[in-house]
């Protein structure tokens, strides 16, 4: 899933790396990712920087990923319902715009979504969130950070989700990690090496 070579971002720049989550589309891929999420979850939980009492998945791949990071969850001993959201809004059966555990007050939801560029899905998903209910987001679990400045602002999509909303940003990796384990031959792409630092220097953020 992670990729060499030179990608187009979404903010134009040249980056010599891409990670591509959907490329986690096998059950044993899916399972292992699901396992990191669920680790990083606990860890987070267990040291006291994150309350979680309800998974959610924003649509659409923040569906699979909340229903699997729960099913990891419950094995490794953490029993925590979920839910997510439709796009449009169900006008027959049950109806509504959430499926599975119902949002109440006082809940405390960690978002389990995929990467972390703009920071859009979260802006787009908090306030169908607090319209349903006056929920606590107290976190949120991606799979790789960046740590690259937006276009208009110094800031990285995980500082500003902070600053602007409140919500805490964790990533089972980040660039720095991802760069060391090229530099430790823990994975390939030493050709890349020196692009990789060079974009880093160009537009990381340090935190």
């Amino acid at each position: 899933v992670l990729r060499f070579g030179e990608f187009k971002t979404k903010a134009g720049r040249l980056s010599p790396y891409f990670f591509n989550a959907g490329l986690f589309n096998t059950g044993a891929m899916l399972s292992k990712l699901a396992d990191f999420y669920a680790r990083t979850l606990i860890k987070a939980m267990e040291e006291g920087r994150i309350e979680c009492d309800m998974i959610f998945g924003p649509a659409y791949k923040g569906i699979t990923l909340a229903a699997a990071v729960a099913m990891r969850m419950a094995e490794l001993g953490y029993d925590l319902p979920f839910a997510y959201n439709r796009k449009e809004v169900k006008d027959h059966g049950e109806g509504g715009m959430f499926v599975g555990k119902q949002l109440a007050d006082g809940d405390k939801v960690v978002i389990i979504e995929d990467v972390m560029t703009s920071g859009k899905a979260l802006r787009e998903v908090l306030p169908k969130l607090k319209g349903a209910a006056d929920v606590n987001i107290t976190a949120m679990v991606i799979t790789v950070d960046r740590m690259e400045k937006a276009l208009d602002s110094d800031l990285s999509a995980v500082q500003s989700a902070d600053k602007d909303f409140g919500v805490k940003v964790y990533s089972i990796v980040n660039i720095n990690d991802i760069i060391s384990a090229i530099e430790n031959g823990v994975i390939e792409g030493k050709q890349y090496l020196d692009a990789m630092k060079q974009y880093r220097s160009t537009y990381g953020v340090e935190y």
